[in-house]
C-alpha cells in the first residue's frame, strides 16, 4: 500500500489554504459591510444562492458517516444501503414542496421556535434539550471519531488524537465565521469531495479489474463485481429465518428488506431533511424559490452519491473476498468493515491520494462546522435568549454562539479520546441511525401532525415525545424478551453477541414507535378543543410550484425509478 508522499502533503495543504483563504475572504467582506447580527451569523439571511444552499446541504450530509460508515455498510451489506441516499431524493422533494413554505411563511429560524409557535414553550424547551444532546453525543462526536479514525489509518496509525484535534480546529475556523462562511466554503468542499470521491471509486474499480485479470479497466471491474458478488447489488434483501447464518441475519438487522420502506426509512429521511436544524438551517434565511431550488438540486445530487460512498465499499468486499486487503481490513488486529474506504484510499497513486484525503477531510470538516453551528443556534436562540438572558444584545448573542461552538467541539474531543460512546463497536453508520432513531419517530410525528392537522395540541406533542422514546426503548431493548422471538409485531433475530440477545431490526422498531406515537397523539388531541388557536394557517396556494421546479422534480423521479428498476 502506498504511503503519503511530499506531493500528497502539498496538495492537502493547498486545499487547506484555499478553503481557509476563501472563508476568510467571505468573512472579511461581511465584516466590511458591517453585518454582525445574530440572524446573519446563524442563518446567513438572504445571502446564500440556490447552488450554495444545495452544495451546503450535500457537503454537510456527506460526512464521515457517509464516506466511512456507508462504505463500511457497502462492504458488509451492499447496494441496499443506497436506500438512504435514494429515498432521501424523494424526501427532499417533499421538504421543498410542503415543508419549507410552512417554515418560511411563519418566519421560522430554528426548529424549537416552530414548536413554540405551533405548540407551547414546554414542547420547544424539551426538544431543544433533546436536539442538543443528540447533536453532541451522537452526530458531532461520531463524525469527529470516524473521520479521524480513517485519516489515522491512512497515515499509518498512531496519530488518532492529533488528527481529532486538527479536524476540530479546522472546523472551528470555518464555523466561527457564521453560516455565510460555512455555506460558501461548502461549495469548494463539495467540488473537492466529488472529484476525490470519483477518483477513489475509479481506482477501486480498476483494482477489481486487475484482480480478475482485466487490466486497468474500471468498467470491466464493475462488471466483475456484478458477477462475483451479485447479492451485493440487490436493493431488497430477503427475510431470513431465525436459524440462518449470523452474517445474513446481521445484514437484515441493518436493512430489513421491503419492510423498511413501510417503516423507518421514511421516518429517517423526512426527519433528517425536514425537521432537522442542522439541515434546514441552510434554507431558512432564503426566499422560497431560492430555498426550493437549492433543496431540489441537493435531491438530484443524492441520486449519484452511492457512486462515491457505496461502490468503494463493495469493491473492497470483492477484493477482500478474493484474498486482497487482508491487512487493511484488519487494522489494529481486528476486522472492521468501516476500514473499507480507507483501505481503497491507500492504493491511490501519488497526488491523487492527497486529493482524495482532502475530499474526505472536506466532508468531515463541512459536517463538523454545520453541526456545531446548529448546536450554537439552538442553544443561543432557544435557551440562552429565552431562559438565561432575555435582554441579550445582538453582539452578545453572537459571542455566546461562538463560545458554544468552542465548548461543543472540546466536549466532543473528550468523548472521542478513547471512544467513550462505543462508536466503533456498533459500526459508524449503524450507530448514528440506530441511536438517532430513539427520538426521530416522535420528532417527525409532532412535526407532521403539527403541519397538517389543526387539532393537534401541545399536550399531545409532549405525550408524543415521551411515547416515542418509551416505545423505541421497548422495541429495541425489551420486545423480544417480552413477546418472544417470533413476536406478533415482527420477527426478532439473534444478534450474535456473547450475551445471546435478540433484536428487532431498528428500522422496524422506528416504524412501530411512530405508529403508536401517532395513535397516542391523535387520542389526546381528539379529547382537546375542536378549535385550536395554535393551529397554522396554511393556504393551499402556498404549495404551488413553477414549471422549472416541476421539471426538476420530474427528472429526479424518472432517474430514481430507473435506478430501482435496475437493482430491484
Amino acid at each position: 500500500m502506498n504511503k503519503f508522499t511530499t506531493i500528497d502533503y502539498v496538495i492537502f495543504v493547498i486545499y487547506f489554504i484555499v478553503v481557509s483563504g476563501y472563508g476568510y475572504w467571505v468573512y472579511s467582506r461581511k465584516k466590511v459591510k458591517g453585518v454582525s447580527d445574530s440572524k446573519d451569523f446563524f442563518l446567513a439571511e438572504g445571502s446564500l444562492t440556490w447552488w450554495a444552499i444545495g452544495a451546503s446541504l450535500i457537503a454537510s450530509n456527506i460526512s464521515a458517516e457517509q464516506f466511512i460508515g456507508t462504505s463500511g455498510q457497502g462492504f458488509a451489506v451492499g447496494l441496499a444501503v443506497a436506500a438512504y441516499e435514494w429515498v432521501a431524493a424523494i424526501a427532499l422533494i417533499i421538504v421543498a414542496v410542503w415543508f419549507i413554505p410552512i417554515f418560511l411563511k411563519n418566519k421560522i429560524f430554528t426548529m424549537p421556535q416552530f414548536l413554540h409557535a405551533r405548540y407551547n414553550e414546554t414542547v420547544s424547551f424539551i426538544m431543544a434539550i433533546f436536539w442538543l444532546l443528540l447533536y453532541v453525543l451522537v452526530n458531532l462526536t461520531s463524525i469527529l471519531y470516524l473521520g479521524a479514525l480513517a485519516i489515522n489509518s491512512l497515515a499509518g496509525g498512531g496519530y488518532l488524537h492529533e488528527i481529532i484535534i486538527a479536524l476540530a480546529i479546522f472546523a472551528l475556523f470555518i464555523t466561527l465565521g457564521g453560516m455565510k462562511v460555512i455555506g460558501f466554503t461548502d461549495v469548494i468542499q463539495v467540488l473537492v469531495l466529488v472529484i476525490g470521491g470519483l477518483a477513489t471509486t475509479y481506482i477501486a474499480l480498476t483494482l477489481v479489474s486487475q484482480k480478475f485479470g482485466f487490466g486497468e479497466d474500471a468498467i470491466a471491474g464493475l462488471k466483475a463485481m456484478f458477477k462475483d458478488a451479485p447479492e451485493h447489488f440487490k436493493m431488497i434483501m430477503a427475510k431470513p429465518k431465525v436459524d440462518a447464518p449470523q452474517a445474513e441475519i446481521t445484514k437484515y438487522l441493518a436493512l430489513p428488506g421491503i419492510a423498511m420502506y413501510f417503516a423507518g426509512q421514511w421516518i429517517v429521511n423526512l426527519n433528517y431533511w425536514g425537521c432537522n436544524q442542522y439541515i434546514t438551517q441552510r434554507a431558512l434565511g432564503a426566499d422560497l424559490k431560492t430555498a426550493r431550488t437549492g433543496i431540489l438540486f441537493a435531491g438530484l445530487m443524492k441520486l449519484a452519491m452511492p457512486i462515491i460512498v457505496v461502490l468503494p465499499g463493495i469493491a473492497a468486499y470483492v477484493l477482500y473476498k478474493n484474498g486482497g486487503l487482508q491487512q487493511e481490513m484488519n487494522s489494529g488486529g481486528h476486522f472492521n468493515s468501516d476500514n473499507a474506504y480507507s483501505a481503497i484510499l491507500g492504493f491511490l497513486p501519488t497526488g491523487l491520494k492527497g486529493l482524495s484525503v482532502a475530499a474526505l477531510t472536506a466532508a468531515i470538516v463541512a459536517s463538523l462546522a454545520g453541526k456545531a453551528n446548529s448546536i450554537s443556534t439552538i442553544f443561543t436562540l432557544d435557551i440562552y435568549k429565552k431562559h438565561i438572558d432575555k435582554e441579550a444584545s445582538e453582539k452578545k448573542m453572537v459571542v455566546t454562539g461562538k463560545i458554544v461552538i468552542i465548548a461543543a467541539l472540546v466536549f466532543s474531543i473528550l468523548l472521542t479520546w478513547k471512544d467513550l460512546l462505543g462508536i466503533s463497536g456498533e459500526g459508524g453508520f449503524t450507530y448514528i441511525q440506530k441511536y438517532t432513531g430513539y427520538i426521530s419517530p416522535g420528532i417527525f410525528a409532532i412535526f407532521i401532525l403539527g403541519f397538517f392537522w389543526k387539532r393537534t395540541t401541545g399536550a399531545a406533542a409532549i405525550a408524543g415525545i415521551l411515547t416515542s422514546f418509551a416505545m423505541s426503548v421497548l422495541f429495541n431493548n425489551f420486545a423480544p424478551a417480552l413477546f418472544g422471538h417470533e413476536t406478533l409485531l415482527y420477527t426478532a433475530y439473534p444478534t450474535g453477541d456473547a450475551k445471546g440477545t435478540w433484536q428487532i431490526p431498528f428500522l422496524i422498531c422506528m416504524g412501530w414507535s411512530f405508529f403508536f406515537t401517532v395513535v397516542v397523539m391523535a387520542v389526546i388531541s381528539l379529547a382537546g378543543p375542536k378549535i385550536n388557536p395554535k393551529a397554522l394557517d396554511i393556504p393551499r396556494n402556498m404549495f404551488k410550484v413553477d414549471k422549472g421546479t416541476l421539471a426538476l422534480i420530474i427528472v429526479t423521479l424518472m432517474l430514481l425509478t430507473m435506478l430501482y428498476v435496475k437493482f430491484w
